[in-house]
This record gives C-alpha cells, sequence and structure tokens, in this order.
C-alpha cells in the first residue's frame, strides 16, 4: 500500500471520481461497417472525430456497481461513445 510522506492522507478513490464527460467522444462522423446493434442503435465499425482521428470500436463500456461508466479501467487510447461504447484511437493518426 502506497504510504504518503505526510500526516495527510489521500481523498478516497469514489472523492476522486472523474467526471465522464471527459472520456466520451462527441461531433463524430460513422464510418465502416455496422457491426452490431446495442438499444436498437447500429454499432459502427469505425467513426472520426472533428479534429479527423480515426477510432475503431473495441466493445462495450465498463460500468461500476452503481451503472456509471467506469473510465478508471479505459487504457490509454481508449473512448466511450454513446450509448456506451469504447473506441480505440488507430496508431496512424495518434497525435506525436
Amino acid at each position: 500500500m502506497y504510504r504518503t510522506p505526510t500526516r495527510f492522507r489521500l481523498a478516497p478513490r469514489v472523492g476522486r471520481r472523474i467526471p465522464t464527460e471527459y472520456f466520451v467522444l462527441a461531433n463524430l462522423q460513422f464510418e465502416g461497417a455496422v457491426i452490431g446493434y446495442l438499444a436498437g442503435r447500429p454499432i459502427r465499425e469505425t467513426v472520426v472525430d472533428g479534429h479527423g482521428i480515426r477510432y475503431r470500436y473495441a466493445g462495450l463500456a465498463p460500468r461500476d456497481v452503481d451503472g456509471r461508466l467506469d473510465v478508471d479501467s479505459l487504457l490509454s487510447g481508449e473512448w466511450v461513445v454513446d450509448p456506451g461504447l469504447v473506441y480505440t484511437m488507430e496508431k496512424s493518426c495518434a497525435p506525436r
């Protein structure tokens, strides 16, 4: 377990919750084939954001015990697309 060098303790994980909006892609264009459906909405193979960065479908977004998106479990380069899908930034489009 991590020990803080001072007498102050870190806030519990619940107190450090990051707003999920920071991890949700917006202003998207959908490309590629429809590879499935979720809640009656098509799941597209690829999406492109307003900056031209492409993302490929990776799976369903994990949720915590309260049903909220669990953004702490996203890997580097993973982003959420409504209604709860995970897309991964394509390496050829990643900023350098």
